[in-house]
């Protein structure tokens, strides 16, 4: 099977959980049960991420679902070229995880530059992972 689909979204926070209910509609509309949740909770990290930090006014933020094969492909485009970093969060920190949560989740993960503006934020889910490849994937980034 293959398929893309993309949505935009208002810098407003209710779209974070939008993001989350679109990525969930679109995975049962091509009939995934495998790593729904993982790929859920990483679409509701970025795009908080992308609110937070991607985003300059007027601009908002999309998200891109890829399925080819045996893996699907999440996206978060955003307007800023400011790259993210996966930071280790004092344990009294409310926030600051976001990115390490998607390392530990996705097989793979990475930030790239978008043309004119902004970057990518991309996150790999292949079918069932064992857990020898989901903690690969947490070698991104100094946790």
């Amino acid at each position: 099977m293959s398929g893309t689909t993309q949505r935009f979204f208002d810098a407003r926070p209710e779209s974070a959980g939008e993001a989350r209910a679109f990525a969930a509609e679109t995975l049962a509309g091509w009939g995934l049960s495998d790593r729904v949740d993982d790929i859920r909770l990483c679409v509701s990290e970025l795009a908080t991420n992308a609110l937070l930090h991607g985003t300059v006014p007027g601009h908002g933020f999309l998200v891109r679902l890829d399925i080819d094969g045996e893996a699907v492909r999440l996206e978060v485009h955003d307007s800023r070229h400011q790259h993210p970093e996966a930071r280790r969060a004092a344990d009294t920190d409310v926030s600051g995880r976001g990115l390490t949560l998607v390392a530990a989740l996705a097989d793979d993960w990475g930030v790239q530059d978008r043309t004119p503006i902004g970057k990518v934020v991309w996150s790999l889910f292949k079918d069932s992972p064992g857990p020898d490849e989901r903690m690969r994937g947490s070698c991104h980034g100094d946790m």
